[in-house]
């Protein structure tokens, strides 16, 4: 699942960012209003956290944006100010809650998947499901045959791609686009260590086997 956030402070985008990736999310920053304003149109995400006080455009009227195009992106609102005011006035303009700074980043997170759980109830399923393997994307939990299975948050990321595209060969090329997020060929073996890695949880402590390799082309996982 991928998470924006708009915030122009450095350090504060980081430390959200790094909390984020390693609780098995994907971060993307933008620095700016009209930066984070473009992302959130063009980019499909899960949630945004938005930053009131940002440069070029601020974080109120981004959000009056997201709501104006009709995005159905739950929104957190982060603001140094703590009046009931400004509470009011974050969440008038479309935000769906709001955190104010300095904050601590196990509850922005619980916010977070509050807020999908809530977003995914009546749009997407909560869990994937292929043969006899469950992959839970709230509690980011997997399990095959109910054996619990423990994955790396990248290793989370690639299994959910290969699920969402259960059936289908997806390519070495799509694969780094979609979960190491590099959108060219940087001749680098990270893919096939991830799937190597995967099958050792997936498919080597089991007798029928899920990923296969389809030489020339990728992997499908069926």
């Amino acid at each position: 699942m991928r998470i924006l956030i708009i915030e122009d402070d450095a350090k504060t985008a980081d430390f959200i960012s790094r909390g984020l990736n390693e609780a098995g999310f994907r971060a993307c920053c933008a620095a700016d209003g009209l930066d984070g304003l473009f992302k959130a149109k063009s980019e499909p995400f899960d949630a945004a956290v938005v930053d009131i006080m940002l440069p070029k455009l601020d974080g109120l009227t981004v959000i009056e944006e997201i709501r104006a195009a009709r995005l159905r992106l739950p929104i957190i609102v982060l603001s140094a100010r703590d009046s009931v005011e400004s509470k009011i006035k974050g969440l008038e303009k479309g935000g769906d809650d709001y955190l104010a700074k300095p904050f601590s980043f196990s509850e922005l997170l619980a916010r977070i998947q509050a807020l999908i759980r809530r977003a995914t109830a009546t749009s997407e399923p909560t869990e994937l499901t292929v043969r006899d393997l469950s992959l839970d994307l709230i509690r980011r939990k997997v399990t095959r045959r109910n054996v619990p299975i423990e994955l790396q948050p990248l290793e989370f990321q690639l299994l959910e791609y290969l699920m969402r595209n259960t059936g289908r060969v997806v390519s070495k090329t799509t694969i780094l686009e979609h979960v190491w997020e590099y959108n060219f060929d940087t001749q680098t073996n990270i893919v096939e260590a991830g799937i190597f890695r995967l099958r050792e949880k997936i498919d080597k402590p089991f007798d029928d086997k899920m990923i296969r390799t389809v030489r020339g082309f990728g992997y499908v996982l069926e």
